[in-house]
């Protein structure tokens, strides 16, 4: 389909493949932009369009930055010698706001997936090796998801990290901060169970 239809509609279609977009949700996006095209749409297609060209990947941990080097591995306080380790730049980004860790980060780029052909050449696993010997880390924390592949990647890693001698862990998991029991999973509740600490 040519035209402004064919257009609009190839808009709604790429919108619909956004996380949290589906096509009903879409469509209602791309009208209302259309409507407010000279206050919404021609800025966010601008916007888009020079971010699409400045942003690149952090040569070292793989965050989103404008420049070849991130700010998190740019400044020098962040050198503490411990690197946390994510699944994806999103984790990153939510570590940081909540202000908890002052370390810096190395994002995989995913999970170790059999199901969907993802092993670890295709993840930035060698480059974690290789970051851990060159720097001397002194502790690596694993902080990816409870899932299944989450947890098989965590393995793999320390596996992988067990020749450089230095210190793996992971984030603890369980009850989160002012949860009640009655509303938690089976799954989350042994898991707060197994990481128990004495009070």
């Amino acid at each position: 389909m040519s035209g402004p239809k064919g257009d609009i509609e190839t808009l709604i279609a790429l919108m619909a493949r956004l996380p949290g977009l589906g096509p009903r949700s879409a469509r209602r996006a791309v009208l209302h932009l259309l409507r407010k095209r000279d206050l919404l749409m021609a800025p966010l297609a601008e916007t888009m369009a020079r971010t699409a060209a400045s942003t690149r990947d952090c040569a070292i941990c793989g965050n989103l930055t404008a420049q070849e080097i991130c700010e998190i591995c740019a400044a020098p306080a962040r050198a503490t010698g411990e690197i946390c380790v994510v699944e994806d730049v999103a984790d990153l980004w939510a570590l940081e706001q909540s202000g908890a860790f002052r370390g810096q980060y190395h994002v995989l780029g995913g999970t170790l997936s059999p199901l969907d052909a993802v092993g670890p050449e295709d993840l930035r696993i060698p480059d974690l090796v290789a970051r851990v010997t060159d720097t001397r880390a002194t502790e690596v924390i694993l902080a990816l998801p409870a899932t299944v592949d989450g947890q098989t990647t965590a393995h793999y890693l320390a596996d992988a990290l067990a020749v450089t001698g230095v210190t793996v862990s992971s984030l603890a998991q369980g009850v989160p901060v002012g949860g009640e029991l009655d509303y938690l999973d089976e799954g989350t509740i042994t898991a707060a169970l197994r990481a128990r600490r004495s009070f």
